[in-house]
């Protein structure tokens, strides 16, 4: 079941989810015992046969990975390089004092959270206390008792382990999350500079997840990210990312929010390896996920920024991997792009042009265009179709190919769709007025629009604030919107229809069409999609599908209108498979209301 094809389903998901929590909660508990075992430690202590002591005891408790300096001086830049997991610190030592080197690291940005156990001879009252306010975790008297030690380390770094689980890893998937993402890239950065190698960041995304939560539930939609993750580290060889000494590839992915992955790749010789590792993510990704009884079918987008040559930080690799992913999505989805230049010109517009359509309403930037819609028969104008339009003050026209998709992506089509009503209503009640009483308007009504329940509402309250008659009315939906989700588009048309308004499909043909709902749906009229007459009647394949669409509208008993008419042969075709209405720059481009009036009054003189 692909997302475009999910309805109310019920699913029978609880023992699957508690099963799913219960085997997640001990695989996180299992993976902080691990990372205990696996943990570095490091002492620091002017006295050699200490250290050798500790070590010995430590070993035999399985602690291996054991480091050590004598030299206090020394001690903060071998931290820096070793970040250990816990530090077992001396006081009282020549040249620099165990408490200086425990503020130092409290006031550390990286090491500030590291736990410190302090070992010393001094076990007074003050200096203990002084100890704990500058920050030490434990604190332990010598001679060093090797049970207790060992207790204490145990307890100090499963009590880390918790901790950076809670503030580094993502709750639902125990994924990095961006937090500790942002340190991987930057040590990822440093290393590729080092030993000058390239390296790429990935920005991937779920196409369309939002429509399984949405009609499944959180629940479900929880359980399949956790799928998806699972998915993901098994296509990811360790071979493709960094191990970090891990032993798994688990490191390389991090979930950063929602249904948005980073996939961190290392040693890229080229270009072709990473597309080779973005092929094999979406192919695996392809394939069906089963939940609860039914089979789900999740495709994703990625964006891809190389280092150097697509930025030399942080923040610029993940931001242009995040620019690269959107123009995948727009390219139709289930695919990769690389981060270009170009790319991000076109995406600085792309975020100009949503902030300033914002406020295009409110600055009388949007109007509306009228196209006419013609009798193919008699050649007079029965109606238009209301086309959106935008003369920013400083851009000038910006298409409605350009403005429209970032409406519908950012939600403001709704606000658009609800002014557009109010506007079309009240022009076509004008032209009544004007003499013109069998005029008909046609509004275009988005997807999101159609989904909410606020559009029966606007729908009345524009008819009541304009005067215009119901039956003037024309409602225009694409296939896509009302197939979404066909069940409740059906209950919606209907509510639609008991007002007494006229239904269109538009661009009929281009979608998935379903005879058995199309018959079912209370429509008007099918609009023959402009794709289809643009190369009539020359093209034999678009003349056979035109006369198909206008045979099987008239056998349903639906009006019909071909778009995208400029020539006269296109339209005597037309003419002669029986099509009813016409609309296309043959006749006229769409036009403004004082040049659309005009039009009207010279087409009826």
């Amino acid at each position: 079941m692909r997302p475009d094809e999910i309805s109310n389903h019920p699913l029978t998901l609880d023992a699957d989810i508690e099963k799913d929590a219960s085997d997640k909660r001990r695989a996180e508990h299992q993976g902080i015992l691990d990372s205990i075992g696996r943990s570095t430690i490091m002492m620091v202590d002017d006295d050699e046969s200490t250290i050798d002591i500790i070590q010995m005891f430590l070993e035999e408790a399985g602690y291996t990975n054991f480091i050590s300096t004598c030299d206090s001086t020394t001690a903060m830049s071998r931290l820096e390089d070793e970040r250990p997991n816990v530090l077992l610190l001396d006081l009282v030592m020549p040249e620099v004092h165990g408490f200086d080197i425990l503020e130092q690291v409290r006031n550390h940005p990286t090491l500030m959270h590291t736990p410190i156990i302090v070992l010393t001879s001094s076990t007074d009252a003050e200096t203990k206390l002084k100890a704990l306010e500058l920050g030490a975790t434990d604190f332990l008297g010598k001679p060093v008792d090797p049970s207790e030690l060992v207790l204490r380390l145990r307890n100090s770094l499963a009590a880390k382990a918790y901790q950076d689980r809670l503030a580094y890893y993502d709750g639902l998937t125990g994924l990095p999350n961006r937090q500790m993402l942002i340190g991987k890239l930057e040590r990822l950065l440093q290393r590729s500079v080092r030993e000058e190698k390239n390296c790429a960041v990935f920005h991937l995304n779920l196409d369309r997840f939002k429509q399984i939560n949405d009609a499944l539930g959180h629940r479900a939609g929880d359980m399949l990210l956790r799928m998806v993750t699972q998915r993901l580290e098994e296509c990811l060889r360790p071979s493709d990312i960094i191990s970090e000494n891990t032993g798994t590839s688990n490191n390389t992915l991090s979930r950063i929010g929602g249904d948005e992955f980073i996939i961190l790749l290392t040693d890229i010789d080229k270009v072709g390896n990473a597309s080779q590792v973005a092929r094999r993510v979406l192919g695996d990704l392809e394939k069906p996920f089963i939940l609860g009884d039914q089979e789900f079918f999740v495709t994703s987008s990625i964006g891809i920024a190389v280092f150097p040559t697509d930025g030399d930080d942080v923040e610029t690799m993940l931001k242009h991997a995040a620019v690269a992913m959107s123009h995948a999505k727009r390219r139709g989805r289930n695919t990769f792009q690389f981060y270009a230049k170009e790319l991000n010109t076109s995406s600085k517009r792309r975020l100009g042009i949503e902030s300033q359509l914002r406020k295009a309403l409110d600055r009388d930037e949007i109007m509306l265009n009228y196209q006419p819609k013609v009798d193919i028969r008699t050649g007079a104008i029965t109606g238009a179709e209301a086309l959106m339009r935008w003369q920013h003050r400083e851009l000038g026209m910006i298409s409605p190919g350009e403005f429209i998709p970032i409406a519908e992506e950012t939600g403001i089509i709704n606000d658009l769709g609800e002014w557009a009503l109010y506007t079309a209503t009240q022009r076509c009640k004008d032209w009544h007025d004007a003499g013109f009483r069998d005029m008909r308007i046609a509004v275009n009504v988005s997807g999101q629009q159609f989904r909410k329940p606020r559009l029966i509402h606007t729908i009345r309250s524009a008819l009541s604030a304009s005067g215009l008659e119901e039956q003037y009315l024309v409602v225009e939906l694409t296939e896509s919107s009302i197939m979404g989700n066909p069940e409740e588009s059906v209950a919606t048309l209907n509510e639609i229809k008991s007002i007494g308004l006229q239904l269109s499909v538009d661009d009929f043909g281009t979608g998935y069409s379903s005879l058995s709902y199309l018959k079912r749906f209370p429509l008007d009229e099918l609009k023959v999609d402009r794709s289809f007459i643009k190369d009539t009647p020359g093209d034999l394949d678009d003349a056979a599908i035109t006369t198909a669409i206008i045979a099987l509208a008239h056998s349903l008993g639906l009006h019909v209108t071909a778009e995208g008419v400029e020539t006269e042969p296109q339209l005597q075709f037309l003419h002669g498979q029986g099509c009813d209405e016409y609309q296309g720059f043959y006749f006229s481009k769409p036009l403004p209301d004082e040049l659309f009036l005009a039009l009207l009054r010279k087409n009826s003189a």
